[in-house]
């Protein structure tokens, strides 16, 4: 076995095909873990004796603390199904059922805990803000008092456009309603008028008399029968 080589000239073993590992890059990998971890270990504890609650230290990067731009959409799984994996969450650890943050990988099962959660300085800290707002000084609030007063102008704009175009289309139905009331009106009338001319056509003169096609069919057949008509034995 020692002898065979492989198809690109090397020496083959039966374990060449697998993957070799640097055991010391991952020990070291793990060293530098389990020292992070033992630091944050000694922090929850001193935090804990100190009557404070343990947040994750700051790096430098984060930035202020601003105000939600997005809404918040709650009632967007309402009615949906979601297949969720056998033990994918434990409590409210993992993926799971609800309302769940990936920045902090927990699962929410009602709105109200996840509206605190999202406000908590624990996501604050994990998507990247420090959980302190920035003093806004004279010309941030020109800026903003300015950008409100855009956008308030820019909703009447939009308004008044919505309601031109909701005239439009209420002037283009009611002319629709019209013409569909016009085209109903001349259909009855043609009917009507074919009506009375099938009518023309069906008469029948009999003498002087102008009649109905099938109106006498009884008094022609008493006539044909010799029958004049019934008499009565009342007395006068």
């Amino acid at each position: 076995m020692s002898g065979k080589g492989s198809a690109y000239g090397t020496p083959a073993t039966d374990t060449s095909f697998r993957r070799t590992y640097d055991l010391d890059e991952y020990a070291e990998k793990a060293r530098v873990r389990e020292g992070a971890e033992r630091e944050e270990a000694k922090a929850r504890y001193e935090a804990k004796l100190a009557g404070k609650k343990y947040y994750k230290p700051l790096t430098g990067d984060e930035t202020h603390t601003r105000a939600r731009r997005d809404v918040l959409d709650l009632e967007a799984s309402v009615g949906k199904t979601v297949l969720v994996p056998a033990g994918a969450g434990q409590g409210k650890r993992g993926r799971g059922a609800g309302f769940y943050c990936a920045a902090c990988d927990l699962t929410f099962k009602d709105n109200i805990q996840w509206v605190e959660h999202i406000n908590s300085m624990q996501h604050l800290r994990n998507i990247g803000e420090t959980g302190e707002v920035a003093r806004a000084s004279a010309d941030d609030v020109r800026r903003r008092v300015d950008e409100v007063w855009e956008a308030l102008q820019e909703q009447k704009r939009a308004a008044i456009t919505t309601l031109k175009e909701r005239l439009e289309i209420r002037g283009e139905e009611e002319a629709k309603e019209k013409e569909a009331r016009r085209v109903k009106r001349l259909e009855d009338l043609a009917r009507k008028r074919a009506e009375k001319e099938e009518m023309e056509k069906v008469k029948v003169e009999y003498g002087d008399d102008v009649r109905i096609e099938g109106e006498h069919d009884e008094d022609d057949m008493m006539a044909a029968m010799g029958i004049t008509g019934f008499g009565t034995s009342k007395k006068k």
